[in-house]
């Protein structure tokens, strides 16, 4: 379909988004903005994106920072291993390609965190090299314009897509129009009721000349997450509270307040403590309870202030309100980490409502 470009750019010109990142052809820039937007909306980046130029605004300056400190200006975004992939990326950059990104979408994927969705955005984008950029509101696009109808799952329909994608790509201009298919999928050729009468590309559309764009793409049921439960304890020592940094993948190198599965009984909690911390504890209250949602998992938390007696234990550490404040914390840690520091503060009212 060589009509797509034609009728795709001029719409795009006039009504493309307005993004911080847009207009910006620094590879690097485009790295992070591209890394920050993978599952994440639009209005969540705006804030993020400008706050971690400015903090590190070139790869060497990320490279040279602390992990910790790249997790603490991430906190609140999800998907951490994101910022951890990012950061030894810039570290692989500066090691094997002389601290510059390389224009080849190929040479780019072998950087750590850039699959091909954000090579072919990096490399359309800042260096104009004709390739695709396939995410999922190009998918979205893809497939009911060419009229793929098969499970988008499917690795062969998902190679399909990818190839259709690549032979619009026109050679004048290809990031903008990479950026023109996202920002269709986003505005017009969204989920659900797509706007195909605004659309450039309804004259093409097959799926809207059949009358099926809201069914398509076609995806397989995602796999409903698990729910767990969890007992969150502040766990207080004079002016600080027990903090400890994650190993898991999910979360990792995050610091949480220390997490028992299942649902205890305050004595329950205070055996289990001493015998996995070697803790003295006593228990004092429960604050209520704080509930977080991730991809594949929810967790179900209660959370108890206890006050504990004893040396810190191996691979935790205990922190004052100011070092709590400036440790990264994950999102699902919000509530907890509020009450925390509301203990701390000596204003022990009634937990806040969810």
């Amino acid at each position: 379909m060589e009509n797509v470009g034609s009728l795709l750019l001029p719409w795009y010109d006039r009504f493309h988004r307005e993004l911080p990142w847009r207009g910006v052809q620094d590879p690097y820039a485009v790295w992070v903005s591209e890394t920050m937007l993978q599952q994440t909306r639009v209005e969540t980046v705006r804030s993020y994106y400008p706050r971690f130029i400015a903090r590190f605004p070139t790869v060497s300056a990320l490279a040279q920072a602390s992990v910790e400190d790249v997790l603490k200006l991430w906190e609140g975004l999800g998907y951490y291993r994101r910022a951890q992939n990012l950061h030894r990326g810039a570290q692989q950059v500066m090691a094997d390609y002389e601290g510059q990104l390389p224009s080849d979408p190929a040479r780019l994927r072998r950087i750590t965190g850039i699959g091909p969705y954000t090579a072919g955005a990096i490399a359309s984008i800042a260096f104009g090299v004709c390739c695709p950029a396939v995410d999922g509101n190009v998918i979205r696009v893809v497939s009911r314009v060419a009229g793929i109808r098969e499970d988008v799952a499917v690795p062969s329909v998902a190679r399909r897509i990818a190839a259709v994608a690549a032979d619009w790509v026109p050679a004048a201009r290809p990031g903008d129009f990479n950026q023109a298919l996202m920002d269709l999928g986003a505005s017009l050729c969204c989920p659900g009721t797509p706007d195909c009468g605004r659309c450039p590309l309804s004259s093409l559309c097959d799926a809207c000349s059949a009358g099926d764009a809201e069914e398509l793409p076609h995806k397989s049921r995602a796999t409903p997450p698990r729910t767990l439960r969890y007992d969150v304890l502040l766990l207080r020592q004079g002016n600080r509270m027990l903090l400890r940094q994650r190993t898991e993948t999910l979360l990792q190198g995050l610091w949480v307040f220390p997490l028992l599965e299942g649902e205890k009984t305050p004595a329950q909690l205070v055996r289990a403590l001493r015998r996995s911390l070697g803790l003295g504890c006593v228990y004092a209250r429960a604050l209520g309870a704080a509930r977080h949602v991730f991809t594949h998992q929810v967790w179900e938390m209660r959370l108890h202030l206890l006050d504990v007696s004893g040396p810190v234990p191996d691979g935790y550490r205990f922190a004052t309100a100011d070092e709590i404040n400036a440790l990264p914390i994950p999102t699902a840690m919000r509530r907890p980490k509020a009450m925390g520091l509301e203990c701390l503060s000596g204003a022990e009212g009634e937990p806040p409502c969810d």
